[in-house]
């Protein structure tokens, strides 16, 4: 919940989907970036030829769908009530959840849709996953200009990576995007990641869950959790509050992703975009059935 101190909370009368995520957020490359050729499209090199970067995808724009003034309330009311049991009320988390996705958010679609730059940068992280599986990490780093990394430990590289992967913003969302990285590299150690090198399959995609997880916990604190969850005096008893949220939604990101039969090594530039779509409107879809389930036991 590290980001959860950065926002007071989103308004009722905030767009479903603000129209400043529409096109991704910051999903795309900074004008001036060196690693960006002014098309936006700055991820590392893939596909059969290893020069081509991927294609940016279009910007879309619509019109925001205005939202219901009180759509935050029931879930802000859950979630209060979770955080004052210390964790104990965990009808109440499931309820929070399930509401987050179903009414504040207007469903999985668009629960989906408000991760703005939270997808680009998964799609730029699964991206370079995928390359460092097929051509090794020294070159997906020679080709970032990042060659001084090489051979050194894998949280620093992960480091070293974060200003391509989650660019650093002035907005929430993008704030979200970095701080979910930068919890990733935390937890790399305690899922047994401990070399960049030779990154297996299974690794790739826990690297990968990892990071869609902390995206969709810090998003839901920062709407709905913003107020309550430094509730608990005990540090203790905030840190199991944390732990039981993020479990709760990586089982539904790793149900996503499973479900996908997508290979980190293997998926193309094309495809990488709507994989990442699929997967965060999958896990909100499996969030709101699995916060009803818990609500109901």
């Amino acid at each position: 919940m590290g980001t959860s101190s950065a926002f007071g909370g989103a308004s009722g009368g905030t767009p479903l989907v603000p129209s400043w995520l529409e096109g991704g957020g910051s999903d795309d490359g900074a004008p001036g970036d060196p690693r960006s050729d002014g098309s936006g499209s700055d991820a590392p090199p893939t596909g059969n030829d290893p020069a081509a970067p991927p294609a940016a995808p279009p910007e879309r724009i619509a019109t925001p769908v205005p939202g219901e003034t009180d759509r935050y309330t029931s879930a802000r009311t859950n979630f209060t009530r979770y955080a004052r049991s210390g964790g104990d009320d965990r009808r109440s988390m499931g309820r929070a959840v399930s509401q987050y996705v179903s009414r504040s958010s207007g469903g999985a679609a668009r629960a989906a849709r408000r991760m703005g730059s939270s997808r680009g940068a998964a799609s730029r992280l699964a991206t370079i996953l995928g390359q460092v599986g097929n051509v090794g990490i020294g070159e997906v780093l020679r080709s970032l200009d990042l060659g001084g990394l090489a051979g050194r430990p894998i949280e620093e590289v992960f480091a070293g990576l974060a200003d391509f992967i989650c660019p650093d913003g002035g907005s929430i969302d993008e704030g979200i995007a970095r701080d979910a990285f930068i919890e990733t590299i935390a937890d790399l150690a305690d899922a047994g990641i401990t070399e960049i090198d030779g990154l297996t399959a299974d690794q790739m995609q826990t690297v990968f869950e990892l990071y869609i997880a902390h995206t969709i916990e810090a998003r839901i604190c920062n709407d709905i959790g913003t107020r309550v969850v430094n509730m608990p005096s005990d540090v203790r008893t905030v840190e199991r509050i944390e732990a039981q949220l993020q479990e709760f939604i990586q089982r539904s990101v790793s149900d996503a992703v499973s479900a996908s039969g997508v290979d980190l090594g293997s998926i193309s530039r094309e495809d990488v975009t709507g994989f990442v779509d699929q997967v965060y409107e999958a896990t909100f879809e499996l969030l709101e059935a699995a916060g009803e389930a818990e609500a109901d036991k």
